[in-house]
């Protein structure tokens, strides 16, 4: 991968602290909605009683997998709150009893599953892909076309978080072991646990534990943002290239947290019902990783770490601050795929300026593409068609290099809304 940029880092913020945990919510909103704007089909009604791993919920369409109750208690309502980016989506209000009454699951030793049961596992505990796109994971591998690779992504490109860094420092021999678990259940020939080059101390404590298992290759990948989008991921660490999908090349990825969600899948019976988020910037007097249910409010966990510098004149990020959504406020629910909230001093919007002509939007596109081309012919179809908008990853490189302030990831997102 040529394209990409070494960015700031702000990990310092919360690379080297201990994980905590808010497990304690009063009520939790489950999302009836996911990353890819599927709706869900609630399964349950006022007043019912579930556990923790109860289906709530499920997806519409051909992968139905099951949403879950990350607490036990009783449904309250069906309420609108704040998702991912910023859209009001109808929630399941649950009233959290605290006593942490779970569902049980038939598990069996992580290497004793086979193909069929795993994939089971996978779908019936709901593991999606934690690194963003919330894409049902059992797909992946449940394929006619013969599987041979995976390539596990650890590479946390956004300069801010630290929430898949600081699972594999506490987690990292569960981590490898279901990689290994992974490969043999579904015959694969090798494993590539892809880090950056600038994580030695990982490193080293991931040297401690490969030498246990011989199909594990480490792979170092450039400390450029956007090696982490997974087309550059897959040229970088194996020099294949695709049209549309890894698979096309009996090629699988996971992001790291995935794994561990698969990990806790077969050896508990453990639906996603939490997850590891990054809560971190400048007005946060104590930025930190936080262990938390799906559907806690962000609020509550802001305000459990120690809260706010100040009150006024902040930003709220969901995700990082390349690819997240800026919200207006803390009201934010968790869901499965949120790995950082991002509270930053607020800024003045740039001034936009006609296009310079630099070029600069061009040459540091992972997806190959030239920004301001599909902003100067964002309402002709035919010279889009040409432009391809629809494989902008958007991963915000255009905007953050751009000298005229163009908001280019906001119109070519517009473009692709367009011409779906």
């Amino acid at each position: 991968m040529k394209a990409g940029l070494k960015l700031f880092n702000n990990k310092k913020l919360t690379k080297n602290k201990e994980i905590i945990s808010y497990k304690k919510p009063k009520y939790v909103y489950i999302p009836l909605v996911n990353q890819n704007d599927t709706n869900i089909t609630p399964l349950v009604k006022k007043g019912d009683f579930v556990k923790v791993g109860s289906i709530v919920g499920k997806r519409k369409g051909n992968l139905r997998i099951p949403i879950h109750s990350s607490v036990s208690g009783k449904v309250i309502d069906f309420v609108e709150k704040p998702y991912l980016n910023g859209q009001m989506v109808k929630c399941i209000q649950i009233e959290n009893d605290f006593e942490e009454t779970k569902e049980k699951r038939e598990v069996k030793k992580l290497h004793q599953y086979t193909k069929e049961e795993f994939v089971h596992q996978l779908k019936s505990c709901g593991v999606i892909g934690m690194g963003g796109n919330g894409f049902p994971t059992y797909v992946k591998y449940d394929q006619d076309i013969p599987l041979h690779t995976l390539i596990v992504n650890a590479t946390e490109c956004e300069p801010y978080i630290t929430a898949d860094y600081v699972l594999m420092m506490n987690h990292i021999e569960e981590i490898l072991d279901t990689m290994d678990a992974i490969m043999e259940i579904n015959h694969l020939d090798e494993v590539i646990l892809a880090i950056k080059k600038s994580n030695q101390k990982l490193w080293k404590m991931i040297h401690n534990y490969i030498g246990t298992y011989l199909k594990i290759k480490v792979v170092f990948v450039s400390d450029k943002y956007g090696i982490g989008w997974e087309r550059a991921l897959v040229q970088e660490a194996k020099h294949v290239t695709y049209d549309k999908y890894p698979l096309e090349k009996g090629i699988v990825v996971n992001n790291v947290s995935t794994i561990y969600a698969i990990y806790q899948a077969l050896k508990y019976g453990n639906a996603l019902t939490e997850r590891i988020v990054t809560f971190t910037g400048e007005m946060l007097k104590e930025p930190q990783n936080v262990v938390v249910k799906v559907g806690t409010p962000v609020s509550e966990v802001i305000e459990s770490i120690g809260g706010y510098k100040r009150n006024n004149d902040i930003r709220f990020v969901a995700g990082g601050p390349m690819m997240g959504h800026t919200l207006p406020n803390d009201e934010l629910v968790v869901s499965p795929n949120l790995n950082c909230v991002l509270v930053l001093k607020d800024w003045k919007k740039v001034e936009e300026r006609p296009c310079i002509r630099c070029g600069k939007c061009v040459s540091v596109c992972p997806a190959k593409l030239c920004p301001v081309l599909i902003k100067d012919y964002q309402k002709n179809k035919r010279r889009l068609g040409e432009l391809k908008p629809e494989k902008c990853v958007e991963c915000g490189l255009c905007d953050y290099i751009c000298p005229a302030g163009i908001p280019l990831r906001e119109i070519i997102h517009s473009v692709k809304e367009g011409l779906k």
